[in-house]
């Protein structure tokens, strides 16, 4: 009777356990990130104090303050700003060498998730050797013929339960497109194989 009661507890606590740790590990991750960039991006706590003098902190102001300077300079940029002030902007940050790798990386990556031309939308197995090995990607780049790589592509790898990845040049046979949504297929990567497939 004891061990049955025993194993039925254990079987709920199983279960319970299953449910919880994604939830409380995903809101404790959301929470984390938002904590952080508030508390860094806070400006209220080095111009306003206290009674007592200390820098007063007013939870939410960081996050805000991003929110409404990334309305604004997208208003201003699709209003205000013409094509030969975006170019001229342009040509200046190209002539800031280590800035304009920094820039340059960070703008194509940012783009490549939210920008018009999407790069992580298509996704891809490659045959990685001669053992029948494949791995799950992205193809970011179709046509190499600038690099003198007329028939070699590029694939994103992400890694498995990270946001980092790892990118390869591969030959165009080796790349068999996917059934399946490109959120898909980074949820089956990023997871570890685990979810995706649903």
């Amino acid at each position: 009777m004891f061990k049955k009661i025993f194993q039925r507890l254990l079987y709920y606590l199983i279960k319970g356990t299953l449910v919880m740790v994604p939830v409380a590990g995903a809101i404790f991750l959301i929470v984390w990130i938002v904590a952080s960039l508030d508390n860094a991006l806070n400006i209220t706590q080095h111009f306003l104090e206290d009674e007592e003098g200390h820098p007063l902190y007013i939870p939410g102001i960081g996050i805000l303050t991003v929110i409404v300077l990334l309305i604004i300079v997208g208003l201003i940029f699709t209003t205000l700003v013409t094509e030969p002030i975006k170019h001229w902007l342009n040509r200046t940050v190209n002539r800031i060498p280590l800035f304009n790798t920094l820039y340059s990386s960070i703008k194509d990556f940012t783009e490549a998730f939210v920008g018009d031309a999407k790069k992580f939308n298509e996704p891809v197995l490659v045959e990685v050797n001669e053992t029948g090995l494949k791995k799950i990607g992205f193809l970011t780049q179709k046509d190499l013929g600038k690099l003198g790589l007329p028939d070699e592509v590029i694939v994103y790898f992400p890694y498995s339960y990270s946001f980092a990845g790892q990118v390869v040049v591969v030959h165009s046979s080796r790349v068999t497109k996917l059934n399946m949504s490109a959120t898909d297929a980074m949820k089956l990567v990023v997871s570890g194989g685990v979810s995706g497939i649903e």
